[in-house]
């Protein structure tokens, strides 16, 4: 790229919308680069987009929409998983999977709030006796849910739990990561226990961590229910936890719970149809 055309993009910012050939020049530079670069692009591409409050999500999502959208009924940001295979468990067993859209980042308490209100559900425990969300986590993911509840707060939302297939493609990406940013294992792109901090953290915290399909928190923070049921009412969790050490978060490990369990490291994220969300500008 010339030195004018840098210039360009430098004075109008997210304004600009490169034309295709010049997206797929781009596109490949970033996907020979190295890996510091590539975890500086995804830090600067998505750190605006953790909040919705922010002005500048907007303007990300519509640079992106074929990509990224925001959920109808929730409101959460998603991202397409497009079809194709991947690489599945502890022996990469190739298999292929159609296209899906998960949520960029848990299930927060702000979101759960907005359910509860709406849909007259019970709050979670640790919000205290009032019922009411504290301000202080209201950006973290929400806990204390069981699996039916987290079902429950899907289906209202005319979304599901994903499967953990799903789930491990989010995570890995097609190229079968170790762990969403790579094949480092870097206990401190994520919260678990040797991270120290001994609580939830806030869902964009770990922006080095992100998954190639740009997902956050899919090591570390909490654990998350998935659809798939691994004997009758026990389902699957993947992600790990603050309470878990790190050798447990690697997506391609197993774990599961009774339906009816809810601890204060659980929660969960969603994902759509592709034929449910609504077209793209």
């Amino acid at each position: 790229m010339s030195d004018r055309m840098v210039s360009k993009w430098e004075k109008r910012g997210l304004g600009i919308v490169p034309r295709q050939g010049t997206q797929a020049a781009l596109d490949t530079l970033l996907s020979v680069a190295g890996t510091e670069i590539q975890e500086r692009f995804a830090t600067l591409i998505t750190e605006q987009a953790a909040s919705g409050e922010d002005p500048r999500t907007e303007t990300l999502l519509a640079a992106d929409a074929r990509r990224h959208r925001r959920h109808p009924v929730d409101g959460k940001l998603m991202v397409l998983v497009e079809e194709g295979i991947y690489l599945s468990g502890r022996d990469n067993e190739a298999q292929w999977l159609p296209a899906f859209w998960i949520d960029v980042f848990p299930t927060t308490n702000a979101d759960y709030a907005r359910y509860v209100q709406d849909a007259g559900a019970a709050p979670p425990r640790h919000w205290g006796g009032d019922g009411r969300c504290p301000d202080s986590v209201h950006d973290h993911p929400v806990v204390w849910v069981t699996w039916h509840e987290a079902a429950a707060y899907a289906a209202w939302a005319g979304k599901s739990l994903p499967t953990s297939q799903q789930w491990e493609k989010a995570a890995r990406g097609p190229r079968g990561n170790p762990y969403p940013w790579g094949d480092a294992a870097t206990a401190a792109k994520c919260n678990v226990r040797e991270s120290g901090i001994g609580r939830t953290t806030s869902v964009n915290r770990y922006q080095s961590g992100v998954s190639p399909m740009g997902v956050f928190d899919l090591c570390g923070n909490v654990w998350e229910w998935c659809a798939t049921e691994s004997q009758p009412g026990r389902y699957q969790l993947k992600g790990s936890a603050f309470t878990s050490p790190f050798e447990r978060a690697a997506p391609s490990s197993f774990n599961d719970a009774s339906g009816t369990m809810r601890d204060d490291d659980t929660g969960f994220r969603c994902v759509a149809a592709v034929e449910s969300m609504p077209p793209g500008d």
